[in-house]
């Protein structure tokens, strides 16, 4: 059995690593007033946004192991002070540092964040001759699943559909893949590892 302490002591540890991230982003101008516990949870939520951006709202709140309606105090303070922006995202909503990337950015990270959505992205960009089978078989999901959500990047504008697939803006979606690796999971960390073979340059 885990004991009230410990969990209490892990909570803080999370929330101090984020923190020093967090403490960067503009916060002065409500920081004083706020107790020293909200201005920690408040700075963890800033930097977590900042390394996971298009994070949606409970995975902010679990990963840094918040309440419901504590996490929900602390993103509408950082709302409210123009430190976080936030975009729905059908059943999401998600959030992002204010005013650094563009919409269609926030739309990738989003879909970034969805496993087969940037298993698929990833794959294509490996290999931009894949097949719906050959993602499928790769992802270990149905063609059906592939085609729902070709359907669905399409629709974002991440995919060209019209012959075979064919990621647009790639090298905006692989530089956020790159990144944000780390908050990715191990296929993107594996992926930037070897992106620069991805990437032409033509000065």
């Amino acid at each position: 059995m885990v004991e009230r302490s410990e969990v209490d002591e892990n909570k803080r540890a999370t929330l101090r690593r984020f923190a020093v991230l967090g403490a960067a982003t503009p916060l002065a101008s409500f920081r004083a007033e706020a107790d020293s516990g909200e201005s920690e949870a408040r700075d963890a939520i800033a930097g977590y946004v900042a390394t996971t951006p298009g994070a949606h709202f409970s995975k902010v709140r679990d990963d840094l192991k918040l309440g419901t309606g504590e996490a929900q105090h602390h993103l509408r303070q950082l709302l409210d002070a123009g430190v976080v922006e936030s975009r729905r995202d059908g059943d999401y909503r998600r959030f992002y540092p204010a005013e650094q990337f563009s919409s269609f950015e926030q739309v990738a990270l989003g879909y970034l964040r969805r496993d087969t959505p940037r298993g698929m992205l990833v794959e294509l960009l490996r290999d931009p001759s894949a097949t719906g089978s050959d993602l499928a078989d790769a992802l270990d999901v149905s063609r059906p699943t592939v085609s729902k959500y070709a359907a669905d990047l399409e629709d974002a504008g991440l995919l060209d559909r019209e012959d075979g697939y064919a990621v647009r803006n790639p090298e905006t979606i692989i530089t956020l893949l790159v990144r944000y690796a780390d908050s990715f999971g191990e296929t993107a960390a594996a992926f930037a590892a070897e992106a620069d073979g991805f990437i032409s340059f033509d000065p």
